[in-house]
């Protein structure tokens, strides 16, 4: 039986959705497509019909959960400012639930293997993650300093957020994720 566009679109876009969580969960390396496939609710033979390898739904998939990430983010600061980005960010839960949680901070090392097409996109994605940071900070700011405080203010935010999730101990976690949220603050104050 022949699938219309509709069906095969919206069946590319649950595998591209499972891939997203599973990735973030498990590492691109660590994931196996029969796996992926079984959590999109389809067979591993029908893989192909929609990408033309793992790679190429790498890339996708980095898209589409970074593009969804800057946009559950840029929902908050619209309310709140950088403020609401940093909490968020740096949120206990956000920590725990890295299948939900920025690509970025769960899978960078390993994507900076992989060919320079599959780097490109997430870092086109951090960029616009870091614009994001840029546009809420002090307007009389040059654009270089922005765009240098941006920068910092995500490396630090991804970097504690790694630590938060190593961290032998509880209190330990918080620690990073508080201290990392004050020195961002203080990075983003005029």
């Amino acid at each position: 039986m022949r699938y219309d566009d509709a069906h095969k679109e919206a069946t590319r876009e649950r595998i591209v959705v499972a891939a997203g969580a599973r990735f973030r969960r498990d590492g691109i390396a660590g994931t196996g497509l029969a796996r992926l496939m079984a959590d999109a609710g389809l067979t591993h033979g029908g893989f192909y019909a929609h990408f033309t390898s793992k790679e190429d739904l790498v890339r996708e998939s980095l898209s589409w959960v970074l593009d969804r990430t800057r946009a559950e983010l840029a929902e908050g600061a619209g309310r709140k400012g950088l403020e609401a980005i940093i909490r968020s960010y740096l949120s206990p839960v956000h920590r725990d639930h890295p299948d939900a949680g920025c690509a970025l901070a769960n899978l960078a090392a390993e994507v900076a293997r992989h060919p320079e097409d599959t780097r490109g996109v997430l870092a086109e994605k951090a960029e616009a993650l870091k614009g994001l940071i840029a546009d809420h900070l002090p307007e009389a700011w040059t654009e270089e300093k922005k765009t240098a405080r941006a920068r910092a203010i995500l490396s630090l935010m991804m970097g504690a957020l790694q630590l938060s999730r190593l961290a032998d101990s509880p209190e330990v976690s918080l620690a990073h994720l508080a201290d990392a949220a004050a020195a961002a603050r203080l990075l983003a104050e005029p």
